[in-house]
């Protein structure tokens, strides 16, 4: 069995060289119930405090040998918690030699009592006795201090692993937090956009009934006059009503409640299509390049309004340029894991074209109002500010997003997110619809809107095209007409107007009318959208009469011809005169 602690804290060392000193020491202790261990030299008495011990007795004798200097080593090399205790038997003779002897052994180790022979059993046990008690506190301290390290080094562990962790988790809310900040961020970003755009697309309705007479009246004049002077004031006031019209559009289309026509379309053939009209409007200066993206999806869009997205980007890359550079027009897929997506976007797949250049680039404030309506860094009369702010609403409202990446002095990439298309990419019709027959009948059409500039201006131009004409203020009173007229061959409404909206007057109609054509009049929808359904009934504001004449010919061709409508039929051509 291995000795323990306790039992090496009453082992008793005895070297006594001469005589039967040693024999009768240990007998004496032995009695006692002391354990001993009898050694023959200095050598062997520091094997034995290498092995663990309680005391030592040892006679002054034994250390005139000439291995006292291990003794003195192993005294040196104590470990802190020890003092051992020895016990050192003298005789009565004295000299100087003696007592500078005895001197020395009181330095060199440390804890010595010194007992003077002829002693009696008695005292020898209790002096051993009181070295073991003493030696035995040692042992204690010894193992109250390898605990107490035991537990620092337990305490440092853990203090260490909880350090870790603590690591672990500050980096986490570090980057849970700069998370939280972009998309707060985002957030804000995104609301900021949405309440413009509302009150973006609120004025942009006001104007569209504004236009929609002006450019209406100038229209009907324009027909009706025949004096070349007049003409050319005429041309001039409708040409800039013409160019109010686009920038309403331009708001519209930043405030997401233009109609879109969307249909899964070629990318690659749409940017390849308009390549002519990209060199003729970027210039010489700029060189065009194109990474078109092979297999590329379809992407479901209004292709119309993308090629103004295109066209918008492009414009503003050549402006970046005025010493010219490099244009680079570039498509490419998307799918639900790649790490570019805007965090704003929802999972999914999604077609993209970007627009590169090698500009002057943005300043990070530019960058954070660049789609703001009306915000430019271009010198007065050289743009509207609305070019991105229309990008921004086509590709939102398209179902996507824009991302620009821009560096000081070496560029900007803005990259549009579409959303991927199932279908097949729909190939354009070779004919122009708009350039086909219209046709006018002989029928009763009741106008309902709020506007009278607007009500008077189709009422007058239905009136050229030969037809009656009934006409209410709102929605209410077209529905106490629809009660009272024997004859209502088709309606227009306006969408937005007070009490009840055209949405809702359509369908109070149908309820009593059912299968009534309805056009839709619209400069801004707002929340009261239609239904896919009635996308072919929709008449944007403003409109031209050869427009309005081609909707209200779309419309009644669809229905079965009444009892009142006659045969009696007027051609007219989109931009003609009469």
């Amino acid at each position: 069995m291995a000795e323990t602690t306790e039992d090496m804290a009453q082992r008793v060392l005895v070297l006594a060289p001469i005589g039967r000193d040693a024999q009768a020491a240990a007998q004496q202790l032995a009695a006692a119930g002391l354990s001993c261990v009898v050694c023959s030299e200095l050598k062997e008495l520091c094997k034995e405090l290498d092995h663990g011990a309680g005391a030592a007795l040892v006679a002054e004798e034994a250390f005139s040998q000439e291995g006292i200097w291990q003794v003195d080593h192993w005294v040196a090399r104590q470990p802190a918690w020890s003092d051992f205790p020895f016990v050192v038997l003298t005789s009565q003779y004295t000299s100087a030699l003696a007592h500078a002897r005895r001197l020395r052994l009181l330095q060199s180790l440390g804890n010595v009592s010194l007992l003077e022979r002829p002693l009696a059993a008695v005292t020898l046990v209790s002096a051993i006795q009181v070295a073991l008690h003493a030696r035995r506190r040692q042992y204690e301290m010894q193992d109250y201090l390898m605990e107490r390290e035991r537990s620092a080094a337990q305490l440092e562990d853990l203090v260490r692993a909880r350090t870790r962790q603590l690591e672990e988790t500050n980096q986490q809310l570090r980057i849970e937090i700069a998370e939280r900040k972009q998309a707060e961020s985002a957030l804000q970003q995104a609301q900021k956009m949405e309440v413009v755009g509302q009150m973006t697309g609120g004025v942009a309705h006001d104007f569209n009934n504004l236009l929609t007479a002006v450019l209406g009246n100038l229209e009907l004049a324009t027909r009706r006059n025949k004096t070349d002077d007049i003409a050319r004031f005429l041309d001039g006031a409708t040409r800039a009503a013409q160019r109010g019209a686009k920038l309403t559009s331009q708001l519209l289309a930043f405030s997401r409640t233009q109609r879109l026509k969307t249909e899964p379309t070629d990318l690659n053939e749409l940017v390849t299509g308009m390549g002519d009209l990209l060199f003729r409007t970027i210039g010489a200066t700029i060189r065009i390049e194109t990474v078109l993206q092979k297999d590329l999806w379809p992407a479901l869009i209004d292709s119309g309004q993308i090629e103004l997205v295109i066209l918008n980007l492009a414009i503003n890359a050549r402006d970046a340029m005025p010493g010219g550079g490099r244009l680079t027009i570039a498509t490419a897929n998307m799918d639900r894991t790649d790490p570019r997506r805007p965090p704003e976007l929802p999972a999914a797949e999604y077609v993209t074209v970007s627009v590169n250049d090698t500009g002057t680039g943005m300043t990070d404030e530019v960058l954070n109002k660049v789609f703001e309506p009306f915000f430019t860094t271009k010198g007065t009369g050289s743009g509207t500010g609305l070019g991105l702010s229309q990008v921004y609403g086509i590709a939102k409202q398209s179902g996507g997003g824009v991302v620009i990446d821009t560096t000081l002095g070496k560029g900007t990439t803005v990259a549009v997110y579409l959303p991927r298309a199932q279908g097949v990419p729909v190939r354009q019709l070779a004919e122009d619809e708009a350039a086909k027959s219209l046709m006018g009948r002989h029928a009763i059409i009741l106008v309902a809107d709020d506007d009278p500039d607007v009500r008077q201006l189709t009422i007058s131009c239905l009136d050229s095209l030969g037809y009656r004409v009934l006409a209410a203020d709102g929605g209410r009173a077209a529905l106490e007409m629809i009660d009272t007229a024997d004859k209502i061959d088709l309606m227009l409404v306006d969408i937005a107007m007070p009490e009840m909206n055209g949405v809702e007057v359509g369908r109070a109609i149908l309820a009593k009318r059912p299968g009534l054509p309805i056009i839709y009049m619209s400069g801004y929808v707002g929340h009261a959208a239609l239904d896919e359904s009635k996308e072919r009934q929709l008449l944007k504001k403003p409109f031209t009469l050869a427009e309005l004449a081609a909707k209200i010919e779309e419309a009644l061709r669809t229905n079965e011809p009444g009892p009142n409508l006659s045969s009696n039929i007027v051609p007219i051509r989109p931009g003609s005169r009469g």
